[in-house]
């Protein structure tokens, strides 16, 4: 195989970027933008040993899994990876992706019989709360507003993305007439001048609040208050209350989007929504799930696998804000809350405090180092019935692991965003005296790879 040579392909799977994958002369080949079942003209662009990459030329023949995308850009668009896979396809093929994790690498021969459901959205369009664009200058030297495309810092202009709240369109309007008429420069990563860097917006769901927070490479955003009578006029528009408009100071030559420091020009600085009946306040700072159609069946069900009768002491590591926490808090007798994030131990607390809660307490500090050295002190006080996980990507450390085994709670509830990681640990509970009752996938993402897994460990 060479490369510029023109190849005919049939895509078998797709890889965890959601790359197609189909098989030439012996070689994996990963194409973008093919889904399983398509028959493609491909054009191979690179040559490893053992595999090649190639570019979608003409698709001979369309899978049965195929869609037109909904939104214009999502090809070159690096958010919504497998919009061209009708939404039935996408869930089918997130749940087959975590059993083959649980099989091949967790080693559990019988996960497929302990499935319990695959739960998607009814319409898996306009679920997100918060979002980020990057603004920058286009070619003709505008500015501009939209995402980056795939594994590069270019920006594709889209303000009206089909997974975000259409508010958002409004706002960047205004954001960008504000820095046409007053002469301010968007942020250029390569020289590291100008000031404008990204547009955050938060939208409860629920409560109806609207957040704007404006990242800025200054300490300063002069006259920024001009735009809240435009913002207050376009939240109106969508039945929402223009609650909080901050900037944030970043200006630092990084990737990271979010600098440390904040400060309020109109309204406060936070929002606050509701998941169930448990209320959250929510900074620009802070994290929170962005899909609260999808967090709360995802939290309702891993509350419904620790199956809490009130009397039990249950462990909440990697707990954010405190958001599982809290709603373990209204069913058992007592919650720890572990999170390395000194401020969203804090928003933690005053979430607790708003709620009315005084059976919830939080530490900050790596949950394998806060958990095995609280536990070592005073085993009678915090040993635990049940412990919940929800660990970031990485998964969990294998010192934590071990703690959760020597404590021996009857029941573990493990919430997963990564299934290679989810079975590692599966792996090793389930040698140390635990077995796997049950588990469901929740899609909190659609038209990406990600899925989020519930699974119901049990002592043996």
């Amino acid at each position: 195989m060479e490369k510029n040579e023109i190849i005919q392909l049939h895509i078998e799977d797709l890889t965890d970027d959601g790359n197609g994958i189909g098989h030439a002369n012996g070689m994996a080949v990963f194409v973008k933008d093919t889904v399983p079942g398509d028959e493609a003209e491909v054009k191979i662009i690179k040559v490893k040993k053992r595999y090649a990459f190639g570019r979608l030329m003409n698709l001979i023949k369309e899978s049965e899994a195929r869609m037109e995308p909904a939104c214009p850009v999502a090809r070159p668009c690096g958010g919504c990876t497998i919009m061209q896979m009708n939404y039935p396809s996408q869930l089918e093929f997130k749940q087959r992706k975590v059993l083959n994790c649980l099989t091949r690498i967790g080693g559990i021969e019988n996960a497929a019989d302990l499935f319990e459901e695959m739960i998607g959205m009814d319409s898996p369009f306009a679920y997100r709360n918060k979002m980020q664009f990057p603004i920058g200058l286009d070619k003709e030297g505008q500015i501009t507003a939209g995402f980056y495309a795939g594994r590069t810092h270019s920006i594709i202009p889209m303000t009206k993305c089909a997974i975000g709240h259409p508010v958002n369109e409004k706002i960047l309007a205004v954001v960008k007439d504000f820095c046409e008429k007053n002469g301010v420069k968007p942020y250029d990563e390569e020289t590291g001048r100008g000031v404008i860097r990204h547009v955050l917006t938060r939208v409860g769901f629920h409560s109806k609040e609207l957040m704007v927070c404006i990242v800025v490479n200054a300490k300063k955003l002069k006259d920024a208050d001009r735009m809240v009578g435009p913002i207050e006029e376009a939240a109106a528009e969508f039945g929402l209350t223009f609650k909080s408009f901050t900037y944030n100071v970043n200006m630092e030559r990084t990737n990271r989007i979010l600098g440390f420091e904040c400060h309020t020009i109109f309204g406060q600085d936070y929002i606050e929504d509701q998941i169930r009946d448990i209320n959250f306040r929510i900074s620009p700072l802070s994290f929170f799930q962005v899909n609260p159609v999808q967090t709360e069946k995802l939290y309702g069900r891993a509350l419904e696998y620790a199956g809490l009768t009130g009397k039990e002491r249950v462990w909440d590591l990697y707990c954010g804000i405190g958001t599982i926490s809290l709603f373990l808090a209204k069913e058992c007798k007592h919650v720890y809350g572990v999170e390395i994030v000194p401020e969203a131990i804090e928003d933690a607390k005053q979430n607790a405090k708003l709620n009315g809660f005084g059976n919830a307490e939080f530490f900050v500090g790596k949950a394998e180092e806060v958990v095995p050295s609280l536990y070592a002190k005073d085993k009678e006080k915090y040993q635990a019935d049940v412990v919940v996980v929800d660990p970031p990507r990485k998964g969990c450390d294998e010192k934590l692991l071990s703690t959760i085994v020597e404590m021996a709670p009857e029941k573990v509830v493990y919430v997963s965003c990564d299934p290679a990681t989810l079975a590692r640990d599966l792996a090793f509970l389930t040698a140390n005296g635990f077995a796997l009752d049950k588990w469901s996938t929740v899609d909190m993402f659609p038209h990406s790879m990600h899925v989020e897994t519930v699974v119901l460990m049990s002592r043996k």
